[in-house]
């Protein structure tokens, strides 16, 4: 009889108790620190709520990964990256609830960056799908310690004398496709801009043309592709980076800077993300949990610690939007991709890597 559970309450001394929820959290290396854990659960506890913040252990990599954890069921908040959302063929938008931004319990918001608050990309009929958290650039970082000058064009890193020394996201294919375009003088996001002609993505996924050959290169230059997040090994000479894991690097001692390419940087904006499931105590749990990475003290830690653009006011500083006012410009911005486009990069990152023919 002592393991007799009804439902999720248990007996303790002759009265009934609800046991302890667990608000899971999916988010990407860095993001969610241990102590800031322990922060919310302690204001959990405080405002009488049964529910405690886990954060998963699988950590996030790309769309597809993405997706299939967050289907499974078992995702309560998410921080996905804003593009991912609306993108073809990863109906996100599917998985999650609009968030009602005059909640008492995330005050914080009124001091989000008005630009960053309602992008076309994040919203649903209802509203925002999404709570901005962070961006940055993507960009390829060198080794200082190795790299003598840095690269003018993305088209100098497919030089020989890099071989092997190049270290890309194997969980992202698209941003390694766009560096192949990049080199190639073509823009960043040209798949995408040409997935409604026919013609022009014939040419584009032909296994001899240009693009395909281009990424084969691009591939033969890599020594070692990251998952979860980028390694700064002393035998790399680039390692491709959203700029956290490279920041902190930095932190730590090492030499390493950013390549200001003559074609520029893309630029990518991280959420926060409610479950469609989540209701009551657990949602109000939830937005308390989004209100405090929202406020100063998370914000400031990753602009300061993750070398992040802060997305709220509250900031003391934001470097990078106080130096580029521009830094979100929308025709930078990684778009949602068609479910075409996706299908295509894939193919050609696919066949890049050995995988297909």
């Amino acid at each position: 009889m002592r393991n007799l559970l009804l439902g999720a309450m248990f007996t303790i001394g002759g009265t009934m108790a609800h046991a302890t929820e667990y608000l899971n959290v999916f988010t990407w290396d860095g993001y969610v620190l241990p102590a800031e854990v322990a922060a919310v659960n302690d204001i959990l506890k405080s405002e009488g709520y049964d529910v405690e913040v886990r954060v998963m252990d699988t950590l996030a990599e790309g769309p597809e990964q993405m997706f299939d954890v967050i289907r499974s069921g078992d995702v309560d908040v998410s921080f996905l990256t804003l593009n991912y959302i609306q993108m073809e063929g990863f109906p996100f938008s599917n998985l999650l609830q609009p968030i009602d931004l005059s909640s008492p319990r995330l005050s914080n918001a009124a001091a989000l960056l008005p630009e960053l608050s309602a992008i076309p990309m994040g919203m649903s009929d209802a509203g925002p799908l999404y709570l901005p958290f962070g961006g940055g650039s993507y960009g390829i970082w060198a080794n200082d310690d190795v790299v003598s000058e840095h690269p003018a064009s993305v088209a100098d890193l497919l030089k020989p004398e890099w071989k092997g020394r190049l270290s890309l996201t194997e969980g992202q294919v698209q941003p390694n496709v766009a560096l192949a375009l990049m080199a190639m003088g073509e823009a960043p996001f040209a798949v995408q801009d040409a997935s409604g002609d026919r013609k022009k993505m014939a040419e584009m996924q032909k296994a001899d043309g240009a693009l395909q050959q281009t990424m084969n290169t691009l591939y033969d230059q890599v020594g070692f592709f990251w998952s979860a997040g980028p390694e700064f090994r002393d035998d790399l000479a680039f390692v491709a980076s959203y700029g956290p894991g490279a920041a902190a690097h930095v932190a730590e001692g090492g030499n390493w800077s950013i390549v200001n390419f003559e074609e520029g940087n893309t630029v990518w904006l991280d959420t926060i993300n409610f479950s469609k499931k989540l209701e009551g105590e657990k949602l109000e749990a939830a937005e308390i949990f989004a209100n405090y990475f929202i406020g100063k003290d998370v914000q400031e830690r990753i602009v300061n610690g993750l070398g992040m653009v802060a997305a709220t006011t509250q900031v003391d500083a934001n470097p990078m939007l106080d130096e580029n006012p521009e830094f979100f410009a929308e025709e930078l911005f990684w778009p949602p991709y068609t479910k075409v486009a996706n299908n295509v990069m894939n193919m050609l990152s696919k066949r890049a890597s050995g995988g297909d023919s």
